[in-house]
């Protein structure tokens, strides 16, 4: 393995998807006001879908060409948490999501800030804990979710009840959150205790 992957393609996927959270907030911001248009909804579609895909490839490639780096270990669960979290910000503040559907959003917000915090103070006692496949199944959800609201209004135009689709993934996103949420924090916690 090279002694720097730093500028291997895997983490340039990697910086890729965090390039897109400004490029993506960008096209909700093209008409000057939150309120975006249909095209900058599906731009801001394609950005975010392009974004997900490298997340599985990132991943993939880095295992497969030994391009593994503790850079890119570092980066992808953060792109990933960047990503989504300012997707849902742009949805509840343009109202996509809005009234009890924001709680799906703050589930998975809070999930993410307190699974990281629990990741950081466990790395400090040399403490790792792996990713379980259903984490990455959450992952998945909740790109296909938020994917979907980002079409929103654009997206009903041509496939009825788009965003209502879109709602609903996003609270099965939030219940798959908690039950990850819960397990990551049961794993850590005898840590914590001891």
């Amino acid at each position: 393995m090279p002694k720097n992957n730093a500028y291997s393609l895997p983490n340039l996927l990697t910086y890729g998807r965090i390039l897109a959270v400004p490029l993506v907030v960008l096209c909700f911001f093209l008409e000057g006001s939150l309120q975006s248009s249909d095209a900058a909804r599906w731009g801001a579609l394609v950005i975010f879908a392009i974004a997900s895909i490298t997340d599985f490839f990132d991943g993939y490639l880095a295992r497969i060409w030994k391009q593994t780096s503790t850079i890119g270990r570092m980066l992808d669960p953060i792109a990933d948490k960047l990503l989504v979290s300012a997707c849902l910000l742009l949805l509840a503040a343009d109202g996509t999501i809005a009234g009890w559907t924001l709680w799906a959003a703050i589930i998975i917000l809070c999930r993410e800030i307190l699974v990281s915090g629990l990741r950081e103070y466990l790395a400090e006692l040399k403490v790792s804990v792996p990713v379980s496949q259903l984490a990455k199944w959450k992952t998945t959800i909740q790109m296909f979710a938020v994917a979907i609201l980002l079409a929103g209004p654009a997206g009903d135009k041509i496939v009825p009840h788009t965003t209502q689709f879109g709602i609903a993934l996003l609270w099965v996103a939030a219940l798959v959150t908690l039950y990850t949420g819960w397990d990551y924090f049961r794993a850590g916690l005898k840590h914590v205790v001891d």
